[in-house]
């Protein structure tokens, strides 16, 4: 595969209304459990109005609240889960301190609050792509008369609330001075620019969603371009469409690519150290340990709804045409590292076999492949719709 041309973007403004609930936090607590036990980690972090407690675990649980701030107590109970010695630590916000114990079979996490409070949320989000730990986490809101909580839209599996009219960026990899792999008969350039605009026709048809490409023409468009595109265009989802080779011209199939582990961490080191340049973000928090912990929330939860719609791609890709073994895949592309966008690539195909080459050069099965896009599309939005989400990812 050449080397594609990449899409990023961040944005400020959007980190900082899908994070406002935590722009007084001042610090994490944090203790690690002992190998083999299922309690890994807490961490806290909030502030007089909201406090987030994330407790990272090492395999599913379901959590049972046994008192959600009467008295000044919060307790959660999460059955079968084994915690290696009492753990516990300073809290901060609206909690004074915690502990976490075993009771009765039952990982036990007992807070003590500050103020009054109570519990108005909580959730488990599962291992992405690449991060094994489960998460359960539990919000805590005041509940004095003086105090008016800000709204809690700290990240959590679906921090954005979906728009009217989803924008979706539309990347054709290549072009102009850069053709990308070579078939037979056509270029990969030629082949990414053509589906693009088949995708977007196929999109506006409806009315649904606001469509923009990266490219309109066969133009070389440098990276620092692409990038400002997508960040004018304030993407809800970004697509890159490439087409593969290899040295094997038996070797088809389509595949898509998420963010890694290592992408994550290659950005979180750019912005961290205010040297990110396009990848850059402005984090609202009050210091360097509070920004950290605001950026990896939000790329595993941006990461988690990359693989999602990455799932829901490949199934309609898989009654069109031919998958690549191991067909979801993860890499560091530059196209991938934006901290809040939902990202994939999508390998159409190789165009070093015959068959890909010929889907992909044909208008009208090119254009049931990108109606398969579309399908995907149309479902990853409609799962999140605020009909269909859950009271805790509407932030009821």
């Amino acid at each position: 595969m050449r080397r594609p041309w990449s899409w990023m973007r961040t944005r400020a403004a959007r980190l900082l209304l899908a994070l406002l609930a935590v722009l007084a936090v001042t610090a994490v607590a944090s203790t690690h459990g002992q190998a083999g036990s299922g309690v890994l980690k807490v961490r806290l972090g909030g502030d007089a109005t909201a406090t987030r407690v994330v407790m990272e675990l090492d395999r599913a649980a379901s959590g049972r609240l046994l008192n959600a701030g009467e008295g000044g107590r919060v307790v959660l109970a999460l059955p079968r889960v084994e915690v290696g010695g009492d753990l516990g630590g300073r809290g901060e916000g609206l909690v004074k301190d915690w502990t976490v114990d075993q009771a009765a079979g039952s990982a036990r996490l007992q807070l003590t609050l500050a103020a009054d409070a109570r519990v108005v949320r909580r959730f488990l989000l599962p291992p992405s792509d690449g991060v094994t730990a489960y998460r359960y986490v539990l919000d805590l809101e005041a509940a004095g008369p003086s105090v008016t909580p800000a709204p809690l839209k700290a990240v959590r599996a679906e921090p954005r609330r979906v728009r009217e009219r989803p924008v979706i960026v539309i990347d054709a990899g290549h072009g102009g001075k850069d053709p990308g792999a070579a078939g037979a008969g056509i270029n990969e350039s030629a082949v990414t620019l053509a589906a693009a605009k088949a995708l977007k026709a196929k999109l506006e048809k409806e009315g649904r969603y606001r469509v923009v490409l990266t490219r309109e023409a066969d133009v070389f468009v440098p990276l620092q371009s692409r990038v400002q595109i997508a960040r004018r265009a304030d993407a809800d989802l970004f697509i890159s469409l490439h087409a593969d080779a290899g040295a094997d011209p038996s070797v088809r199939g389509v595949s898509v690519y998420t963010l890694s582990e290592k992408g994550s961490e290659r950005v979180a080191r750019k912005v961290m150290s205010r040297e990110g340049g396009f990848v850059d973000v402005k984090l609202p928090g009050a210091d360097r340990s509070v920004n950290q912990i605001l950026l990896d929330l939000t790329q595993r939860s941006t990461r988690n709804r990359s693989a999602g719609f990455a799932q829901l791609l490949l199934t309609e890709m898989e009654s069109r045409t031919v998958l690549l073994r191991r067909s979801h895949r993860d890499a560091g592309f530059v196209v991938l590292l934006a901290p809040d966008v939902p990202a994939v690539l999508l390998e159409m195909g190789f165009m070093t076999n015959a068959e890909d080459e010929a889907l992909l050069a044909n208008p009208a099965r090119r254009r049931a492949l990108m109606a398969g896009v579309a399908a995907a599309v149309d479902r990853w939005f409609e799962a999140r719709s605020p009909e269909s989400l859950t009271s805790a990812e509407r932030g009821a």
